[in-house]
């Protein structure tokens, strides 16, 4: 009984911990991401251009974008996953399908690989993270 108390509360505060280091990733990777794409469309000071970005970000910190990270976490907990690689991967792949799923993806382009990277990146930190905080204890 003591140890499912234990895991209802590591698991949440785990998973929010997890969560601020995935969004630190992905805004000091994804700055640099976004100063090349103003700079790309020229004109740096139109509103226009600072209105579409700022939209964009609105997409990414949408509520709808935690679902695919919960579910990792919650098939790995039911599961009773232990594995890094689990953790780290489901990670990636949870972040990868941000883009994917809110359409943030449409205004860059399928080519263009540096979002991806981003992300992935950002996903592989947060799952690792998770996984030394709650994934490995049994």
């Amino acid at each position: 009984m003591g140890r499912a108390l234990g895991r209802l509360l590591v698991v949440p505060l785990s998973f929010l911990i997890a969560a601020m280091v995935t969004m630190a990733v992905l805004f000091t990777l994804g700055l640099e991401r976004v100063t090349h794409v103003m700079h790309r469309y020229g004109d740096v000071e139109n509103p226009d251009v600072l209105f579409g970005l700022m939209e964009d970000g609105i997409l990414l910190v949408a509520g709808a974008t935690i679902i695919p990270a919960l579910a990792v976490v919650v098939i790995g907990e039911v599961a009773r996953i232990r594995s890094v690689i689990y953790y780290v991967v489901g990670g990636g792949i949870a972040l990868v399908s941000i883009p994917l799923f809110s359409g943030f993806a449409s205004g860059f382009g399928a080519a263009d690989v540096t979002l991806w990277q981003v992300f992935a990146t950002a996903g592989f930190a947060g799952g690792f993270v998770y996984w030394l905080l709650a994934g490995r204890w049994t």
